[in-house]
């Protein structure tokens, strides 16, 4: 064999790496997998399956609204404002006195009287000062006492001396000498009595610092709040920033009305002694009637309303201060004793439709519609009492769509 046939035999020879052995049994060769097509054909089944969903389950913008109570009166109502239940009588009562807070004698919530002492500082000092100043007038009154007497003892002296010159037994010398001593023990009784009212004056203002340290209510009402504990120091204005000013704030419960703010361009619509009914957000079940109290004759111009204070017919231990409250004003001449105060459930009038012949309202729950039979009562101006189906404070559709059906998603507008 040549050297060229050499060469030619061998550039034949390699090693089959990519293809099967033919010699195996059970080995055949296969044509590539095409994958890029099968991933492309699942996208598109998956686009097709989500159409077809959002064709049949369209995604529907809404507006809601909260199935709420009414009373069937406040329908009729002229307008409605909002405000906050405010104690006309109420005091931050402070100490006249700077000392420490040794007793306080009530908490929060407790009933106090007028006079009745709430709290009371320390007294060691004060209560010294008029110790001493009582003893101060006992000292002047026994310098009274001797005054007097040394004045009794120079009057009779002067007179037997008149007497004596009289009878001219005295020489005009001895007579000047007892009348100037009469005038001067005269002049020491004066001086003894101004000193005397002096002690007692000086008492008076020591007796009125130690009453100082005593803190007294008022007048008739409840603690609210209290801001000051024993140990702490109390002193008027709270002159310092380690001192307390009030000791306790307290109210008179009696004299709790509504402040509620009107527009200017709806004031006219009120008047002093109109009715109204009163809707506390604690007890919205529950209205209160009352009467417009008073107008106050002032504007805010930043908010362009008016203040009005409407005061409460009847009042209960319910009612506190600062809490939220919605005011209906009826119409003047309303007799409010015949308003009914009883509360419905309602909702607006779109938010009824009719599926399969019946009133549904189409209540939201996680971003889907059920629709809910439910029972009619009466048309309150634009709403309607609902008797059955739903609870007070459900979600539902304000305006219903023709084409929005029961397990529909849903969207709020914006």
């Amino acid at each position: 064999m040549n050297e060229e046939t050499a060469k030619s035999d061998l550039s034949k020879l390699r090693i089959p790496r990519d293809e099967p052995d033919p010699g195996k049994p059970g080995v055949r060769r296969t044509a590539p997998i095409r994958w890029p097509w099968l991933v492309i054909g699942a996208v598109i089944v998956v686009i097709a399956l989500a159409v077809v969903w959002a064709t049949r389950h369209p995604v529907i913008e809404v507006q809601t609204a909260t199935v709420t109570r009414l009373a069937p009166a406040t329908a009729q109502s002229l307008l409605t404002a909002t405000g906050y239940v405010v104690a006309q009588r109420k005091a931050a009562v402070a100490s006249k006195g700077t000392g420490r807070l040794e007793k306080l004698n009530v908490v929060e919530g407790d009933q106090v009287r007028t006079g009745e002492v709430i709290a009371q500082l320390e007294a060691t000092d004060v209560t010294a000062s008029l110790q001493a100043a009582r003893a101060g007038i006992a000292q002047a009154e026994a310098n009274l006492e001797q005054a007097r007497a040394v004045q009794q003892e120079a009057k009779s002296s002067y007179g037997r001396v008149q007497e004596l010159r009289a009878k001219s037994l005295a020489a005009q010398s001895d007579l000047d000498i007892a009348q100037a001593h009469y005038e001067t023990a005269e002049a020491n009784v004066n001086a003894a009595q101004a000193a005397l009212a002096s002690a007692r004056a000086n008492a008076d203002y020591a007796a009125v610092q130690v009453e100082n340290t005593y803190i007294r209510a008022p007048f008739d009402g409840t603690v609210l709040s209290k801001h000051a504990d024993v140990g702490e120091v109390v002193a008027p204005f709270a002159s310092s920033a380690s001192s307390r000013g009030a000791v306790v704030t307290i109210a008179d419960m009696s004299s709790l009305q509504v402040e509620a703010d009107v527009s200017e361009s709806n004031i006219q619509q009120i008047t002093p002694a109109q009715p109204c009914l009163i809707t506390l957000d604690a007890f919205p079940a529950e209205p209160y009637r009352g009467r417009v109290e008073k107008i106050v004759p002032t504007a805010d111009r930043s908010k362009a309303t008016v203040l009005t204070k409407i005061a409460f017919d009847q009042i209960d231990a319910r009612v506190l201060p600062e809490m939220s409250a919605k005011v209906s004003f009826l119409p003047a001449g309303t007799d409010t004793q015949s308003v009914t105060t009883a509360t419905v459930l309602a909702v607006p009038g779109s938010a009824v439709a009719q599926r399969d012949n019946r009133p549904v309202v189409f209540v939201v729950r996680q971003g889907q519609v059920f629709a809910t039979p439910v029972e009619m009562g009466q048309t309150y101006g634009g709403v309607i009492e609902i008797r059955s189906g739903v609870q007070a404070g459900d979600v539902v559709v304000a305006v219903v769509p023709e084409r929005l059906g029961d397990g529909d998603k849903i969207k709020l507008k914006q």
